[in-house]
């Protein structure tokens, strides 16, 4: 996927960056373009290299219509729970790792039900916060809102799917 300087992309488990440059340089002599992205809720500095950008998930920010489909997931759809912690933590983990919004909201999903019903780990906990912060954060930047306002939205959708369910 190809992006110019001043596009808002997503980078996975980082969140929403701007592209600043785009820079060619040489590593082992070997040539290469990267973009330089500034992380927004941080103000980091990440180089991807322009040949990566699928592998890393590099994407766009959602549209307004994808949106919708981030709520409809939060709202609705089995809750699938592994009973096994590691085994768990790997699927989330690796969901967290595609960069796929909608799959991280499974995971905010899924965390947030099993939350309310056992103690999470330390690791599980800090990826339920990461993920809802991955969430709301992206919303708010394509919604043009406060992040604590898309947050309760996302608490109130997340509420109605993990009230009646059941694990697996």
């Amino acid at each position: 996927m190809q992006f110019k300087i001043g596009d808002k992309v997503v980078y996975p488990n980082h969140g929403v960056g701007v592209i600043e440059q785009i820079m060619a340089a040489s590593s082992s002599g070997v040539d290469n373009t990267f973009y330089q992205l500034r992380i927004l809720s941080n103000d980091s500095t990440v180089l991807v290299p322009t040949t990566n950008t699928t592998q890393v998930g590099l994407r766009k920010v959602l549209s307004r219509k994808d949106v919708d489909k981030v709520f409809k997931v939060l709202r609705t759809g089995k809750i699938e729970i592994t009973n096994d912690w590691k085994g768990r933590f790997q699927e989330n983990s690796d969901k967290m790792r595609t960069g796929d919004i909608f799959e991280v909201a499974l995971v905010l999903k899924n965390l947030t039900y099993l939350s309310k019903s056992k103690n999470l780990s330390y690791r599980e906990r800090k990826m339920l916060d990461k993920s809802k912060y991955l969430i709301v954060s992206e919303i708010a930047e394509v919604a043009n809102l406060p992040e604590d306002q898309i947050e309760a939205k996302v608490d109130k959708a997340v509420s109605v799917s993990t009230k009646g369910a059941t694990d697996h």
